[in-house]
């Protein structure tokens, strides 16, 4: 087996914590356990014991992600160590060589190299900006074949924040039924929504549904390491055989973390704080890209931690971005690590003051990109 490089996991590994600001992190600013847990939840994280725990999750964890999609129980539910090793999981586990994978692109590519990795056939099928970043259902219909296994979307979308319609949900369905095939939604976004109105799961729509998140994105609490896949209890139950070859289990620490976080109460605070910090950077980045006329075209997010704008200069993005790193020690991520030149990746879910000092320091390379390149 041939492993892929993952173009855009390693260049945030290479160069995210090397930088003065840190402007494609695509999560929310994290919490501190500090911050987060009162003090008799700090002295019961202290008196636990470190074991191993309950290698598909502990009961107590997987109950709180089971209310979170109606019509499920704790045994639909597999806790994995991160959503990446959800994903790892269920491209191994549901798919084989020879099988073909329809991919909702652009989108976080580690389903498109690990399918790849394993002699799956990948078909894209696009959302487009003059959609709205939308889906082309037409497209999706005509590349499913005899062979095709799974149409795997990305719903709210990295990077662009898109989330589709209930219209496009169902459709999605209905060509998945019709072709007797599993629905794969990443929705780690989900609960990232700006407006605040959370994102309907594809889980519950159809029988062969199956839902990958974790705490890592709307959350803010990456340093846990916790993701689930949700789905029909025999095929989690075939997950979970996979992963016994996997880490075989999450930390005991975060289990427990993970449970009070899902709490309800808990939960809307970690949500509404979040949620304020998408709205705040999102209004400073409209303004900065409105400074440039018409040299930068953006179609708001509606969810997650990222915006996708589209830039009118002749330069790569890789280009652009390697430029403004190495001249101002910012980093954001060229379009090119998801297949699209001319577009940027830029994270706002970091604090405000972070955020706007960031954006500040480009301008300079920014002008003198402008006066070279633009028409």
């Amino acid at each position: 087996m041939k492993i892929e490089t993952f173009e855009l996991e390693r260049t945030q590994s290479l160069w995210e914590n090397r930088v003065k600001y840190n402007l494609t992190e695509s999560g929310i600013h994290p919490y501190s356990l500090e911050e987060l847990l009162d003090r008799d939840e700090m002295e019961k994280l202290l008196s636990l014991r470190l074991g191993y725990g309950q290698t598909n999750g502990s009961e107590e964890l997987r109950e709180a992600i089971s209310r979170l999609y109606p019509g499920t129980d704790l045994d639909n539910v597999l806790v994995t160590s991160g959503s990446a090793e959800a994903n790892f999981i269920a491209i191994w586990t549901y798919l084989n060589p020879g099988d073909e994978l329809i991919l909702m692109v652009p989108n976080y590519m580690q389903i498109w190299g690990i399918a790849r990795s394993f002699g799956i056939t990948i078909k894209p099928f696009h959302l487009k900006e003059e959609l709205n970043w939308g889906p082309d259902l037409e497209e999706l219909k005509n590349q499913i074949s005899s062979r095709t296994k799974m149409i795997a979307v990305c719903n709210p979308n990295n990077p662009t924040g898109a989330v589709l319609s209930e219209e496009a949900m169902k459709e999605i369905v209905h060509l998945a039924e019709e072709a007797d095939v599993l629905v794969y939604s990443d929705e780690i976004y989900r609960g990232a929504e700006l407006a605040g109105e959370e994102t309907p799961t594809f889980l519950g729509m159809y029988d062969k549904a199956i839902a990958c998140a974790g705490l890592s994105k709307a959350y803010a609490l990456p340093g846990l390491r916790m993701g689930w896949l949700v789905g029909p209890k025999k095929m989690i139950e075939k997950a979970w055989a996979s992963r016994d070859y996997t880490s075989i289990s999450s930390g005991i620490l975060s289990n427990y973390v993970a449970t009070l976080a899902l709490q309800p109460e808990l939960r809307e605070k970690i949500l509404s704080r979040n949620r304020r910090f998408l709205r705040e950077n999102l209004a400073v980045l409209e303004e900065w890209l409105g400074k440039y006329n018409n040299l930068f075209s953006l179609i708001p997010p509606q969810a997650g931690g990222v915006a996708f704008p589209r830039y009118d200069m002749e330069i790569n993005s890789t280009e652009l971005a390697t430029k403004i790193m190495q001249e101002k020690s910012v980093f954001i991520a060229a379009g090119d690590l998801f297949g699209m030149d001319h577009y940027l990746r830029i994270g706002i879910g970091s604090e405000k003051d972070y955020f706007t000092a960031g954006l500040s320091l480009i301008d300079e390379t920014l002008q003198e990109i402008i006066h070279k390149y633009s028409g």
